[in-house]
């Protein structure tokens, strides 16, 4: 497949909508592709006003200006380290809403044969109403920990590590004994996201994996919509590349993206897709209207 992109279409924003509309009530399989940006759009970013209203000490004492750089960050000790991703996953992960964008995709998907490719990783989706057994999340979970050697592949809910750590730091210090270590060698602990080859791929993720698979097994050659959300340029390989190849090989599929900035196809499959380059939650509200 070759990668002449056509990076915008000629057709109004009404017509684009319509086509969606089309697409949604023609299609009863669905394989959603959502990235970053669809929790941007449900108002999870990790710069600006979000930023500054929970980490104004951090970004006074470091100068990192948004969350994301903040997560790199050398701390000088695991008590601050832990302080930063305490809060960090906490207003990212824990007693936040699903997001108005999660909750009308759910609406539009909840009848449809549908499976969930992310790798979002804030559990929106399920915080939304989405059957876990029709999700994969294919770079990890903020609500788990996993040894940093790692020594084994398993992983282990956070929550209540998370919320004693909010609750006892002080100064941007969580005090030392709540700092974790894997149970099996000892040696720190860190967050299951996908960063280099430490990652752990746990038997959660193997039997997620395995379920998408499936689906793709009994659906990809078949008449099958892929409804791209919110994905950008940083991990292509992981769905928008795939979305477009499988859209390619199958003739009755159709491929359907809707992002602010990468809302781009191949010049071989545009006459069966529909890019709309608009916020995500502004789009499938404008649906119901």
């Amino acid at each position: 497949m070759k990668t002449n992109f056509s990076f915008s279409c000629k057709d109004t924003s009404e017509e684009k909508l319509s086509a969606l509309r089309g697409a949604l009530k023609e299609y009863d399989t669905i394989l959603v592709g959502a990235g970053a940006g669809l929790s941007a759009s449900a108002g999870f970013t990790y710069s600006g006003e979000r930023f500054h209203a929970n980490f104004a000490d951090f970004e006074k004492k470091y100068r990192f200006t948004d969350m994301y750089s903040g997560g790199f960050y050398p701390f000088p000790s695991p008590e601050e380290f832990w302080a930063y991703w305490s809060r960090y996953i906490y207003i990212n992960r824990y007693d936040q809403p699903a997001g108005k964008p999660y909750e009308l995709l759910f609406e539009l998907l909840r009848e449809k044969n549908y499976f969930v490719l992310t790798t979002n990783v804030d559990h929106r989706f399920q915080v939304a109403g989405f059957d876990k057994q029709r999700l994969f999340y294919t770079q990890g979970d903020y609500g788990l920990f996993q040894c940093s050697v790692p020594c084994h592949h398993a992983t282990y809910d956070n929550e209540g590590m998370i919320r004693a750590m909010l609750r006892e730091q002080k100064n941007m210090r969580i005090p030392s004994e709540l700092i974790p270590h894997c149970p099996v060698c000892g040696k720190p602990m860190t967050v299951n996201l996908r960063s280099d080859n430490t990652f752990v791929e746990d038997a959660g993720w193997h039997a997620a994996y395995a379920r998408y698979e499936e689906f793709l097994t009994e659906h990809a050659r078949g008449r099958i919509l892929f409804l791209e959300l919110g994905v950008g340029m940083n991990t292509p390989s992981i769905i928008k590349y795939p979305f477009w190849q499988m859209t390619y090989r199958n003739k009755e599929a159709r491929y359907i993206c809707i992002n602010l900035d990468a809302a781009i196809v191949p010049q071989e499959i545009k006459d069966r897709s529909v890019c709309i380059s608009d916020d995500i939650g502004k789009t499938l509200k404008n649906f119901f209207l």
